[in-house]
C-alpha cells in the first residue's frame, strides 16, 4: 500500500472509522425532495462515494428549523428520515460512517433572490447582509435561539434513531453560528454576547443539549474557520497581505478550539474564511494545495482532540504527507469527491494517474447551484449528482464507427465515453498534438490544474486504445472513405480578432498566441484588451512577469460570469500585482506606440504600450458542420464549435452526446 497513513482506522469519540478520509460537507441543493428530504439522486450521490471508499461522509448541510425559507434544502423532521435511514443503511453497507451536519442558519449570509423575495434575515445583532448591504438582519431574540438549540436536540434525536452515526454542527463560513461567535457581528447584551466564552455559548448549549438527548457516547464534530483573513467590510485578504484583521484571527481561533473541546466536542473540523473572504471556504484554481493545513496544525498544537483539515487536498501525496507531520488526523475531500468518486480506491492501488482532477473552477458545483438554481453537479464530471441517470454502460447492439473531427477537450470528451461505451472511434486532430485551448490555458503557474486535467484525458485516451490520427483534416472525403455510423463535429473554436484601425500591426498579439509563446510579449507595458476570464488570467501572468499590465474593458465590471469565490480572488490578485483595470473604455484604434480608448465619459484618450493582447471572446469553426449536414444524418456539434464557452460546457456537451 503506498500510502499507508490515509488507510489507517482512526476514531472520533468511540466511533471507528476505515481510514482517515472524510467526504467534506457540501450542500446538496437541487437533490432534495418538496420536504427537505433526500431523493433517490441524493442517495445514489453518496452512495458512490461510499463505494468509493470513503471512511466518513460527513453530509451537505441541514436545517432544523423554519426561521429561514427552506428553498430546496437539506431538512430534518419527522417527514424527511425514511430518505435519511435509507441512506443511512446503504452507506453502511460499503463500510463507511456518516456525520449530518446541521446548521443554525445562514444569518446575514442568506441568499440575496430570497431576501428579495421577502425573507427576513436574522443574525446574531443587527448588521447589514452580505448580499444586500442596504438590508439590515434582524437580530434574534434570546428565546429564539433557546428554540433553535431545542430543535438541533430534537433533530439529534431523529438522526440516531434511524441509525447516523454522528453529527457535525455547521460553525464556520460567517453563517449563524459564527456570527454568534464572531465580535464584530455580534454586539448582544444577553448570555449570547460578549466575552469569547458567552459568544461560543450558543454552539456549546446545542452540543450540550444533543448529548443529553443522545447520549455522551454519540460524537459530536463542530467545524469552524479558525482565521476569517477580512481585512475589511466586504474585503478579503490573500495569504501574503499584510493587514488588521477584523474577523477572527489565529490567536483567538486557537483559543475557540481549547474552549470547544473543554466542552465536549468530540473533534474540530479546521477550515477558514467567511463570505467576506470566500476564496477561502470555497478554495479556487488560484489557491495552493493544501492551502488550510497550517491552520489546522495550529489547532492540532493545543487539542487532543482529532482534528479533520480540508482545503484542495486532493493530491494522495500531499494528504498522506499531512498525516504522516500530525498536522491533522484526518483529511477532507470536497469537491475532489465530486470530480472523482473513487478517489479513495485508486490511492489505495497506487493508481494516482486514473484520479480524476478537481480543477477548482466551482463552475458545475457552486455557480450551477448558487448562481443557476440547478442541482448539484461537476464540470469535469457530468455524473455527479446523477449517477444512476448518466452511468456509463455498453450500448446495445452492435459496435459502430464514430468519427470525432477534434482533439480539444469536447473531441477527447466524447472520445472518452463512446469508447466506454464500446463503440469503435477514430478521432482526427488537424494539429501535432491532442488537448485544443488546454493546452494555452494550462501554462500560468496558477492553473496548472488545467494541465492535470490534459495529461489526464491523454492517459484515457491511451489506456483505452482509441484511433488517434493526428496531422489529420477532417474532409467530406475522409467521410467518403471511412464511412462512419456517426459524426461528431468537435472543431473548436478560435481567437475573436474585431476590425480596428491598426489590429493588423506586429505590436499586436491574441492572448492564446502569448500563453503559447508564438509570440513575445514587450519586455515593459501591456495592454490587454477584453477583461473577460481569459483577459484577467493572461493579465495576471504577464504581471508575475514583472510586466506593467492594463486591462480595457468595455463593460462594468471584468471577469463577470464564474463563480464570486473565483472572481473575488482573481481581482485580488489583479490588485495586488498593480494590474491597472479600466473598465468601461471602448478601444478605437491601435497606434504604433499604444491604443486609443474612449473612456467611460466619451472622451478619447491615448495609453502608451509595447504590446496588446486581445481578449475579446472565440468564434466558433464551424465550416466542417456546414459541409457536411446536407450529407450526413447522424452529425453532431459539441463544444466551442456549437457555442464557445467554458471547460465544464465542453465536456458537458460532449458527454450527453457520446453517452447518447
Amino acid at each position: 500500500m503506498k500510502f499507508e497513513k490515509l488507510f489507517e482506522p482512526t476514531k472520533i469519540g468511540k466511533m471507528v472509522i476505515k481510514n482517515r478520509i472524510a467526504m467534506a460537507p457540501m450542500g446538496i441543493f437541487g437533490l432534495t425532495d418538496v420536504e427537505g428530504g433526500l431523493t433517490q439522486r441524493a442517495i445514489d450521490y453518496y452512495i458512490e462515494r461510499a463505494y468509493g471508499g470513503v471512511g466518513l461522509i460527513i453530509t451537505g448541510v441541514a436545517r432544523v428549523t423554519e426561521i429561514e425559507p427552506r428553498f430546496g434544502r437539506f431538512f430534518v423532521s419527522a417527514k424527511t428520515l425514511p430518505s435519511i435511514g435509507e441512506l443511512v443503511e446503504s452507506v453502511h453497507s460499503h463500510g463507511a460512517k456518516i456525520m449530518v451536519q446541521l446548521t443554525a442558519g445562514q444569518g446575514r449570509a442568506l441568499g440575496g433572490p430570497l431576501i428579495d423575495q421577502g425573507a427576513t434575515p436574522v443574525s446574531a445583532s443587527a448588521t447589514p447582509c452580505y448580499w444586500r448591504p442596504n438590508v439590515m438582519t434582524r437580530a434574534l431574540t434570546t428565546g429564539e435561539v433557546e428554540e433553535i438549540v431545542k430543535a438541533l436536540g430534537d433533530s439529534a434525536k431523529f438522526l440516531k434513531a434511524v441509525g447516523v452515526d454522528a453529527i457535525e454542527l455547521h460553525g464556520h463560513q460567517g453563517y449563524l453560528f459564527d456570527q454568534f461567535a464572531t465580535a464584530m457581528w455580534n454586539k448582544r447584551k444577553d448570555k449570547y454576547g460578549g466575552r469569547l466564552m458567552d459568544r461560543l455559548r450558543f454552539a456549546i448549549e446545542a452540543l450540550n443539549i444533543i448529548k443529553k438527548n443522545v447520549g455522551e457516547d454519540f460524537p459530536v464534530v463542530y467545524r469552524y474557520g479558525l482565521k476569517h483573513f477580512m481585512k475589511g467590510p466586504w474585503a478579503g485578504a490573500l495569504e501574503h497581505e499584510h493587514y488588521e484583521e477584523i474577523g477572527r484571527d489565529i490567536e483567538e481561533g486557537v483559543e475557540v478550539a481549547k474552549i470547544l473541546e473543554k466542552a465536549g466536542f468530540d473533534a474540530l473540523d479546521v477550515d477558514a474564511g467567511c463570505y467576506e473572504s470566500l476564496y477561502w471556504s470555497f478554495p479556487p484554481v488560484y489557491q495552493p494545495h493544501g492551502c488550510m493545513v497550517g491552520l489546522a496544525a495550529d489547532v492540532k498544537k493545543v487539542v487532543r482532540i482529532p482534528v479533520i483539515t480540508v482545503g484542495r487536498l486532493d493530491i494522495p501525496e500531499l494528504a498522506e504527507r499531512v498525516l504522516r507531520e500530525q498536522k491533522a488526523d484526518m483529511i477532507a475531500l470536497g469537491r475532489a469527491l465530486l470530480a472523482d468518486p473513487h478517489w479513495p480506491k485508486k490511492a489505495w492501488k497506487g493508481d494516482e494517474q486514473e484520479i480524476r482532477p478537481c480543477i477548482g473552477c466551482n463552475d458545475g458545483c457552486l455557480y450551477r447551484t448558487s448562481v443557476e438554481f440547478k442541482p448539484v453537479s461537476c464540470a469535469v464530471n457530468p455524473s455527479a449528482g446523477r449517477e444512476r441517470i448518466y452511468s456509463i454502460e455498453k450500448a446495445r447492439g452492435n459496435s459502430r464507427c464514430v468519427l470525432i473531427a477534434g482533439g480539444g477537450l469536447a473531441g477527447m470528451e466524447a472520445a472518452r465515453v463512446a469508447a466506454m461505451r464500446g463503440q469503435r472511434v477514430i478521432l482526427c486532430e488537424r494539429t501535432e498534438e491532442m488537448g485544443g485551448h488546454l493546452i494555452a490555458a494550462s501554462v500560468p503557474d496558477f492553473k496548472k490544474d488545467v494541465g492535470k486535467l490534459l495529461e489526464w484525458y491523454r492517459f484515457q485516451l491511451e489506456k483505452l486504445a482509441i484511433e488517434i490520427r493526428l496531422q489529420t483534416e477532417v474532409t467530406p472525403e475522409l467521410i467518403k472513405k471511412e464511412k462512419p455510423d456517426k459524426v461528431v463535429i468537435a472543431t473548436g473554436s478560435v481567437p475573436l480578432i474585431p476590425k480596428i484601425p491598426g489590429i493588423e500591426k506586429p505590436m499586436v498579439a491574441t492572448c492564446v498566441d502569448l500563453l503559447l509563446g508564438k509570440k513575445e510579449p514587450g519586455e515593459e507595458n501591456v495592454i490587454v484588451v477584453g477583461g473577460g476570464l481569459v483577459g484577467c488570467e493572461t493579465a495576471l501572468w504577464l504581471a508575475h512577469q514583472g510586466r506593467r499590465v492594463s486591462i480595457v474593458e468595455a463593460l462594468s465590471e471584468l471577469s463577470v460570469g464564474i463563480h464570486h469565490a473565483n472572481r473575488v480572488m482573481l481581482l485580488d490578485m489583479l490588485k495586488d500585482k498593480k494590474v491597472i483595470c479600466l473598465t468601461r473604455a471602448e478601444l478605437r484604434e491601435i497606434i504604433d506606440d499604444g491604443i486609443i480608448i474612449l473612456d467611460e465619459n466619451s472622451r478619447e484618450k491615448t495609453i502608451p504600450c509595447e504590446t496588446v493582447a486581445l481578449a475579446l471572446g472565440l468564434e466558433p469553426k464551424r465550416e466542417l458542420y456546414a459541409a457536411l449536414r446536407k450529407n450526413v444524418y447522424e452529425l453532431h456539434l459539441i463544444g466551442d464549435c456549437r457555442e464557445p464557452r467554458r471547460i465544464m460546457h465542453a465536456i458537458w456537451d460532449a458527454f450527453y452526446v457520446a453517452s447518447s
